[in-house]
């Protein structure tokens, strides 16, 4: 069976869901999955990593702070000691921080945002969206290992209830940078990368003062992000946070709810590969109905409050 390394993140011991995802890939492609864990708490993420597909955890212990360079090299080592065909993290500011470090120790190529992984009896292939996501791509390595990262919200996380053999090693210490300190970004409102729903608005709002229908709707899920389109982060509307596309965030939550949006390629590129897209839009011709699971012909301002009010007598019922 082919063996595949996954940097696993957590927070205080707790794996982070990404990284779960990508668990969740390794095993996708029928692969071995090699976990390595490190920093505080990493003895307790490893214990919890068993049930979730790891059949082996390694968990570098005894470094007071973090340096990428170093944990790239010690993670290179990992996947050089087991004969791995692949190493994969999430694409999170962390992991597309580590695993393009662990390419160049590895002297391969990174392919970034991946959206599948699978086995083609010679290797492994890796799908993403190419060329602004006018075009999907499946991708191999001509190198001994494939290393990837893995899009956030495509991958599911597995519960398979396993343990797992868990390996202490010491962390390498001689990075030329430390990371000293992580200051914890304070509570507020979901991200649109981590949000299983994103609701987004466009130009067919009208105003700026019509978000507050799209927050309504978002509220009314519970589970929401709102989002925007970059005409309206240009105007001014929305902050830059909330940008879905190509020069924004790239998203794939279980439900996608585009709001007077026309459709873009270059919103596409940032949001197709979205379990569920619904659209809204007055204009029956506009391109994002061809990448939608279910249309709305309407105008949004009208339509909007009707839907947040069944949502509600939805949820309420339930």
């Amino acid at each position: 069976m082919t063996t595949i390394v996954v940097f696993v993140e957590h927070h205080s011991g707790q794996p982070v869901r990404a990284s779960l995802e990508c668990v969740g890939a390794a095993r996708s492609a029928g692969g071995s999955v090699v976990a390595v864990v490190t920093g505080a708490g990493a003895e307790n993420a490893a214990a919890a990593l068993g049930k979730h597909g790891a059949g082996k955890v390694v968990c570098f212990g005894g470094a007071a702070q973090h340096s990428p360079d170093a944990l790239a090299r010690d993670c290179a080592s990992v996947v050089k000691e087991l004969g791995a065909k692949a190493f994969l993290a999430a694409a999170t500011a962390t992991g597309k921080d580590v695993a393009p470090r662990v390419a160049a120790v590895l002297d391969v190529t990174i392919l970034s945002d991946i959206t599948a992984l699978a086995s083609t009896g010679g290797g492994l292939a890796a799908t993403r969206a190419w060329l602004g996501g006018k075009a999907i791509a499946t991708l191999g390595s001509s190198g001994d290992v494939l290393v990837a990262t893995t899009r956030p919200n495509v991958f599911a996380a597995q519960d398979t209830g396993g343990s797992a053999e868990v390996v202490k090693k010491n962390a390498s210490t001689d990075g030329k940078a430390v990371v000293t300190a992580v200051e914890a970004k304070k509570a507020g409102k979901l991200d649109v990368k981590e949000a299983p729903v994103v609701v987004a608005g466009g130009r067919g709002l009208k105003a700026p003062e019509n978000f507050a229908l799209l927050e309504d709707l978002a509220a009314a899920f519970g589970n929401a992000a709102t989002g925007a389109s970059r005409a309206v982060v240009d105007a001014g509307w929305r902050p830059h946070g909330e940008q879905v596309g190509q020069t924004g965030k790239t998203v794939a939550p279980q439900l996608y709810v585009a709001v007077g949006i026309s459709g873009a390629i270059q919103h596409l590129a940032g949001m197709r590969t979205s379990k569920v897209i619904v659209a809204i839009n007055k204009d029956a011709e506009a391109p994002i109905f061809k990448v939608a699971d279910y249309g709305i012909v309407g105008d949004a301002l009208e339509v909007l409050p009707a839907l947040t009010k069944a949502v509600k007598e939805l949820k309420a019922h339930r």
